[in-house]
């Protein structure tokens, strides 16, 4: 650490926080440095936090050692906001309560929620969150009011300022505020009467001011966040609304938010979307100013090169606005759609207006519209760094500025940058590509940097910043855009609140003029799975890990930095880098789900699932002993499955015998000492037999997968039938006739071996599957069924010849009209694995279980499970991690069984839920019986 005073503060915080909460291991402190930004810098000591109280105590404990702290929750900023070289406090997966208002007008939220969560919350109610930056799936509460992002949507009439209520906050000293609270306001004011005088007076001095007042007011009327927020000191009288709305945009620099009530907006039930092109962007802009007076809600500008990222093939050359309209009726929808034609009429279009009312097609445009920086950012240069600037022009101008704009960056030799954003707001972004491995390449930046100022501020009296946070990125220029007065009344906010400069020092505030061009992160090539990562933050969202070791971005991170420190080669560097491989092994790989669930939520569908098999491969060589293991069980496999279920059987008797605490007691001793966690849900063993067929006309290949050769069901079933069994049972039912492929018991998808890493084996083993698959189907004439998810996953990605389907799919496909189904009304449960997710089929598990219960629960924020084939033995913490928000919702809703699709992921759910969880095939079995005969 860098000094003393950094000991002494840990050791004082080692008392009343965990260390699993604390960080100061290299690779966590560096992991934790990287956000969606350019900027670099690793903290002394990254804190977990869990509540306010800790917050208040931290804060006070860095007050008394003169410590700086930095706040960050999910790390979406850009402009280097939520990064630190001292203290990082974390306030994300911890802090995701919230409260919702009788008449559901107002949502008091913690700042570790997600936006798109809380639209889920409030959706059912008919209401939304009214900030809708293009990050709301990633970002979260804290960080979108605290840089005041806006999005596509609320423009300035709804943005964070205008829907704020009340805020809850934590001084830099440790004292607690709570602005909707008229207790927590009387206390302050008995302990604060300077510090609210002097509000008082700044609000007095501010408004005596007209010129002041006035720009203020002009400066806001567009999308604006360069500097601390001034508008509160006009719109407020009460100092302590003014104290609440200046949070919104101060990016951590005045205090810790540790709990917001918010306005909730109406959430118009009909929508229509189009995407216009135009041939000429300076028309389009016309276009955009001609909408601006119309019944729209948000016109988006992505430019030809914006287009081009995404794969658009319209035509050569176009601008396009992506144009929405909402209304309450479909007749008010219809209404809109016209009036925006008509206003559209004078201008040229090169393709006809076209609307589309259709959510699963105009999802697409906003999908398109919401990778476009990740998306351009993946189409760059290998190595260089993706930069997203951000700036407002008043609306009248949009169609000279954009010209300008254009020019600027041409002339700057930026060619392939891209200009998109909200120009209905005239909040554009532009994206370029930029190294800084050169004192030239960091001139060049600087020049388009000081152009752009000059542009923005002294051409237009734009914002140098709309929405994405002053940062260190635009620090410098906070002065130049408001002038010596406005700056002045900035700085004696920032005295007031941090009268020791303690809360991110350097952001907003900074008197290095040069601060932009420094601390710039390094972008090595380390993988090509990942190498096109930006580091957005958008995968961590759908990445189980993420708050319990690494998330799937860090991973990346950590990886560079091994590569870099790798090139560099000094003696210094390789120490390093060995102790981060070292620190690797259980944070990077061992807990590493490998599922790919990541690449869901990747706009560039970047897989860091790829990334860790890679490295399991390079650690498991042919020739290793783990290597020659691996093929050894690949070529007696039939023999393999057979050693293990006398193991199963044992462990089944024994847990007859002690009953279930005495069996979770001992797996869980036996677990401490290397073994695997064995848990009163593990199954019985399934010994294979005959079953009687019968001659249909129609036929399937029915492929049990190894794990259901093997596995039976759990001692405590609530049906003691074997899957297979069931499963020919229920293709009886409706008729159909049952084959086997031949040598099944050798047979193989290869996901064991491609989990390891071992590669060719697993294509090997899925090789010799769809040989006998293609045999058994007669040539691919007959679907072929298997009964394990993922399994059925990469069957799909490796073979060719065959017709493949999981249980859910082959059900409610070829079995549905052949059935006779009789809900029932008890709860069920279903868990949509991830390669249901990635097959894009979750949907038909919850309409299929819907046929069979009139009471179906998907539990909310419960992605993957976490089991990962043989993980969740081995290293059963991530599967409880993964899950722990999954038994309350159960217990809730009254669910007394579960069902999914499969057995590695039921073992792990059944545990963690205290339900059994079974195969979606056993509920379809017990709610229907055949349909008679016409």
């Amino acid at each position: 650490m860098k000094d003393s005073k950094y000991s002494a503060y840990l050791k004082e915080v080692e008392r009343f926080i965990p260390k699993d909460r604390i960080y100061t291991d290299e690779l966590r402190r560096l992991a934790w440095g990287t956000d969606a930004g350019f900027y670099r810098l690793i903290p002394q000591i990254v804190i977990r936090s869990k509540n306010e109280e800790e917050v208040a105590r931290l804060l006070t404990l860095a007050d008394r050692y003169a410590l700086p702290v930095t706040f960050r929750a999910a790390g979406t900023s850009l402009s280097g906001q939520s990064i630190s070289d001292s203290i990082l406090i974390v306030a994300g997966k911890n802090w995701e309560h919230y409260t919702l208002s009788d008449d559901h007008s107002q949502i008091t939220l913690q700042p570790g929620i997600i936006g798109a969560r809380v639209n889920e919350i409030l959706k059912p109610y008919g209401r939304k969150f009214a900030p809708d930056p293009a990050s709301v799936k990633s970002a979260m509460v804290g960080g979108i009011v605290m840089n005041n992002a806006s999005g596509m949507n609320c423009g300035t009439h709804a943005n964070s300022d205008k829907e704020l209520i009340s805020a809850k906050i934590v001084l830099a000293d440790g004292t607690r505020l709570d602005t909707g609270d008229a207790a927590s306001r009387r206390d302050f004011e008995q302990s604060h009467a300077p510090f609210l005088k002097r509000i008082a007076e700044l609000r007095d001095d501010i408004r005596a001011d007209q010129a002041l007042s006035n720009r203020i007011c002009k400066k806001y009327a567009i999308k604006n966040v360069t500097g601390l927020n001034l508008l509160p000191f006009v719109a407020y009288d009460d100092p302590f609304d003014i104290i609440a709305h200046l949070m919104v945009g101060s990016e951590g620099t005045l205090a810790f938010l540790s709990e917001v009530t918010m306005k909730t907006e109406h959430d118009y039930p009909c929508s229509a979307s189009a995407m216009l092109y135009f041939n000429d962007m300076k028309e389009a802009c016309h276009a955009v100013v001609a909408m601006k007076q119309g019944p729209v809600f948000s016109a988006e500008m992505l430019d030809k090169k914006s287009l081009a990222s995404v794969g658009d093939t319209t035509g050569e050359g176009l601008t396009a606005v992506l144009t929405e309209t909402k209304a309450d009726t479909p007749e008010e929808l219809q209404a809109h759609i016209e009036a925006i034609k008509k206003i559209l009429a004078p201008f040229q279009t090169a393709t006809p207006i076209h609307f589309t009312d259709k959510p699963e097609e105009y999802s697409r445009y906003w999908a398109i519209r919401s990778g476009i920086f990740p998306s351009v950012g993946g189409t760059r240069q290998l190595g260089t760094t993706v930069l997203i600037e951000d700036v407002a022009f008043p609306i009248d101008d949009l169609p000279e500025a954009t010209s300008d704009l254009q020019a600027l960056l041409e002339r700057n030799g930026y060619s392939d940058a891209c200009i998109y954003g909200h120009a209905l707001e005239g909040n554009y972004h532009f994206i370029i590509s930029q190294s800084f491995d050169s004192p030239e390449q960091v001139a060049r930046y600087e020049k388009l940097m000081d152009e752009v100022k000059t542009l923005v501020v002294d051409k237009y009296d734009g914002s140098l910043k709309a929405e994405h946070g002053t940062g260190r990125n635009m620090a410098p220029f906070v002065r130049y855009e408001w002038g010596d007065k406005a700056f002045a009344f900035m700085k004696a906010v920032k005295e007031l609140f941090d009268p020791k400069g303690l809360l991110n020092p350097g952001v907003i505030f900074n008197d290095d003029p040069r601060c932009h061009l420094k601390h710039f992160k390094p972008m090595p090539l380390t993988n090509p799975h990942v190498d096109r990562c930006i580091e957005c933050g958008f995968c961590e969202v759908n990445c189980l890990t993420c708050g319990f070791s690494l998330s799937s971005r860090q991973r990346i991170v950590i990886r560079r930095e091994i590569s870099r420190l790798s090139r560099l080669a000094t003696p210094e560097s390789l120490a390093l880098m060995h102790t981060l491989l070292k620190q690797y092994k259980y944070l990077g790989n061992a807990t590493c789900a490998g599922d790919g669930l990541c690449s869901m939520s990747c706009p560039m569908g970047i897989s860091v699932g790829d990334l860790t098999h890679d490295l399991r491969q390079e650690n498991l060589p042919a020739g290793s002993l783990g290597y020659k293991t691996g093929d050894w069980v690949a070529r007696h496999f039939a023999g393999t499955k057979s050693s293990i279920r006398p193991v199963l059987y044992l462990a089944y008797t024994a847990h007859t015998l002690l009953g279930d605490k005495a069996m979770s007691a001992v797996g869980r001793s036996l677990h401490r000492l290397g073994f695997p966690l064995w848990t009163p849900t593990m199954p019985k063993p399934y010994y294979p037999h005959a079953i009687p067929q019968h001659e249909e006309a129609l036929k399937v290949v029915y492929f049990p997968s190894c794990i259901n050769q093997t596995m039976g069901p759990a001692k405590n079933s609530p049906d003691p039938t074997p899957l297979i069994d069931k499963t020919v049972a229920l293709l009886q039912k409706a008729g159909y006739e049952v084959i086997f492929p031949k040598n099944m018991k050798n047979l193989c998808c290869g996901t064991i071996w491609e989990s390891k890493g071992m590669m060719d084996i697993a294509d090997r083993k899925s090789a010799e599957l769809e040989d006998a698959l293609y045999e058994a189907s007669q040539q691919g004439r007959y679907p072929i069924l298997c009964d394990q998810s993922p399994c059925l996953h990469r069957m799909r990605e490796v073979m060719t010849r065959v017709k493949l389907y999981e249980p859910v799919e082959f059900i409610y496909t070829f079995l549905r009209d052949k059935l006779q189904f009789h809900p029932i009304d008890d709860p069920v449960a279903v868990h949509i694995t991830c390669s249901m997710r990635k097959m894009n089929l979750g949907q038909m598990l919850v309409d299929l279980a819907s046929l069979c219960s009139r009471h179906v629960v998907v539990p909310e924020e419960v992605g993957c499970c976490g089991f990962a084939g043989d993980r969740g033995f081995t290293h059963p913490e991530v599967n409880a991690y993964a899950l722990r928000k999954l038994r309350p919702q159960l217990e809730k809703a009254g669910v007394k069984t579960g069902y999914s699709n499969s057995r590695t992921c039921e073992i792990g759910l059944a545990s963690n839920s205290g339900v059994p969880y079974l195969s979606i095939v056993y509920l379809v079995d017990q709610c229907t019986t055949p349909k008679p005969k016409a």
